[in-house]
């Protein structure tokens, strides 16, 4: 968070849950930015030096996974937090980078929301 509110990454292949996400993190008080694979993800991660959190599906298509993107985002930006979420697999916490959390689909709002708060709150 730079000046106001922290800014929020979602990516998401499905559009439906990707507006849904996006409300859900603007319901928190965030601002949130849309991204529909890892590939835009990164382009939006290279233009902006704002982002604070990244909320990401694990399976999409494009060249790399959720896990893969959570790595990378971890090795080139390590201040920015995230959030992993999946449909179709549960992951252990030692497969995602040091900090990372996960969460299995459907996932309840307010635990995605409060999982916002903490990490957004940790210092860097």
């Amino acid at each position: 968070m730079r000046d106001g509110k922290p800014v929020v990454l979602v990516v998401e292949d499905s559009t439906l849950i990707r507006m849904s996400a996006v409300d859900l993190v603007q319901s928190a008080g965030y601002e949130a930015l849309e991204a529909c694979d890892a590939d835009e993800a990164i382009r939006i991660l290279e233009s902006r030096g704002d982002i604070d959190l990244v909320f990401t599906d694990v399976q999409m298509p494009g060249t790399m996974d959720g896990i893969k993107l959570s790595h990378y985002i971890r090795d080139r930006w390590p201040p920015v937090k995230l959030i992993v979420a999946s449909g179709a697999a549960i992951l252990a916490e030692s497969s995602l980078p040091g900090g990372s959390r996960f969460f299995a689909k459907p996932y309840d709002g307010t635990a995605i929301t409060d999982a916002m708060a903490r990490l957004l709150a940790e210092e860097v």
